[in-house]
């Protein structure tokens, strides 16, 4: 049940950010809600209250995203629900953004002139992971297989609640500017912010404000990984296995082949490189030699220049595989993303209110939930951590993820919050 408690404490953060960069920036020192308002500046103060007024909403968001659960691109209901929500709310919405159905932008513009400021939203789930709301593993009784395991229901939650107490303020504050609520699909396989990008969505933006749940509470100062995301298929000849395997090229020896160079190769890489993959088509039946084979990969590394170098090995590899099998192949290139840039004067602005609102006050019911999950895996039962982690005086060493938000980051400058929505310790993607 924890899962609902979280995103208004990410909106508070963002939404008094936001109103700082529209103004000036307040070193709120406070760490309880009472002398936090009293500290407020009058714009932080009036998202406050609009924060206020939307916590139940907001929860309600994360409920109803979780309930659909849907996965990365097809998240119809999803960006629909988000997108009527903000238009109702007096937000111009446009659909289809870089012609993705499920890619949206609401703008809300008060005055003339004032900076622009983004607010990211995600909601896509995973496929697989889907599970009812309790601390052990368990089916979904209504049948859904996938699942936030990952935490975008709250996500999205948290970031359009934002982004509605930011367009408040403006319009209580009279604060010229405007504020872009990118609804952004398919983060989970790294592929929304990318085309949009490359739509120019964010072009114009002066800042991007974005969060994440995870199992501590901070402000993120660590880079991810570049990636290329490609599949590569092949196509050979279908035959009998045991009657006429001699005219059979099949396709999966192909794609095993490919894997087989892959792994020796992974002995010749930096140890920051992660070369991963799945096979979606492997044939039909053990009695017919395989004529169409895939596979699917994520070549990574911290360096979007190892990236490209390992990928144009990996594609020897593939060629050679194909020639050695006597099969056709084509290799499709889905999404390609660099390492985060970091911005620092946005983290400190993020770390100052971070530190006045304080991490998630979780009740106790909450706290037994975690434990419970914690006790279930073997891991220490210390709960959900509520500390805020410090701002290191440099970035520390790059996650081992990658996230399509670094493409918005190259673009316009920008900063992340991390806020405990998971006990620590336990898997991600699970």
């Amino acid at each position: 049940m924890y899962r609902f408690f979280v995103p208004p404490t990410a909106a508070v953060v963002t939404a008094i950010v936001a109103a700082g960069l529209f103004t000036a920036p307040a070193r709120l020192a406070s760490q309880t809600p009472a002398s936090l308002m009293a500290g407020a500046s009058p714009p932080e103060m009036s998202a406050l209250e609009a924060l206020d007024d939307l916590a139940d909403e907001i929860r309600g968001m994360s409920m109803t995203l979780w309930e659909y659960s849907e996965t990365a691109l097809p998240e119809h209901r999803s960006a629909e629900y988000l997108a009527g929500l903000l238009e109702a709310e007096g937000f111009e919405v446009e659909t289809g953004v870089a012609g993705m159905p499920t890619a949206f932008t609401a703008t809300y513009r008060h005055g003339s002139g004032g900076p622009v400021l983004g607010v990211l939203a995600e909601y896509d789930a995973l496929p697989g992971v889907g599970n009812e709301p309790v601390p052990h593993r368990a089916s979904r009784a209504d049948g859904i297989t996938s699942g936030h395991g990952c935490g975008h229901n709250l996500f999205g939650a948290g970031s359009v609640g934002a982004a509605i107490a930011i367009k408040r303020a403006m319009a209580d504050q009279d604060i010229a500017g405007e504020v872009r609520l990118f609804g952004t699909p398919a983060e989970e396989t790294v592929v929304g912010k990318v085309y949009m990008a490359n739509a120019g969505a964010f072009d114009g933006v002066d800042a991007t404000l974005v969060w994440h749940p995870m199992t501590e509470t901070r402000v993120t100062n660590a880079s991810t990984q570049a990636m290329n995301n490609f599949t590569v298929e092949f196509r050979g000849q279908a035959a009998h296995s045991a009657a006429d395997t001699w005219n059979g090229r099949s396709a999966l020896d192909a794609v095993e082949m490919m894997n087989y160079g892959a792994n020796l190769m992974r002995e010749h890489v930096q140890p920051s490189t992660r070369i991963h993959y799945v096979i979606p088509n492997a044939g039909e039946a053990p009695n017919v030699v395989p004529e169409y084979a895939k596979v699917w990969y994520y070549m990574r590394d911290t360096l979007r220049t190892n990236v490209k170098e390992h990928y144009a090995w990996l594609l020897d590899i593939a060629d050679a595989a194909a020639q050695a099998t006597r099969t056709e192949h084509e290799v499709s290139l889905i999404t390609g993303v660099h390492a985060l840039l970091l911005n620092r004067p946005l983290q400190e602005a993020m770390q100052a209110n971070l530190e006045a609102v304080g991490g998630p006050n979780f009740p106790d019911v909450f706290q037994a939930w975690g434990r419970e999950m914690q006790t279930g895996l073997d891991i220490d039962p210390v709960g959900l951590d509520v500390e805020v982690q410090p701002l290191a005086l440099g970035a520390t060493l790059a996650q081992g993820g990658s996230t399509d938000v670094a493409e918005v980051s190259w673009i316009t400058p920008t900063v992340q919050l991390e806020i405990t929505s998971a006990p620590k310790g336990v898997p991600w993607h699970s």
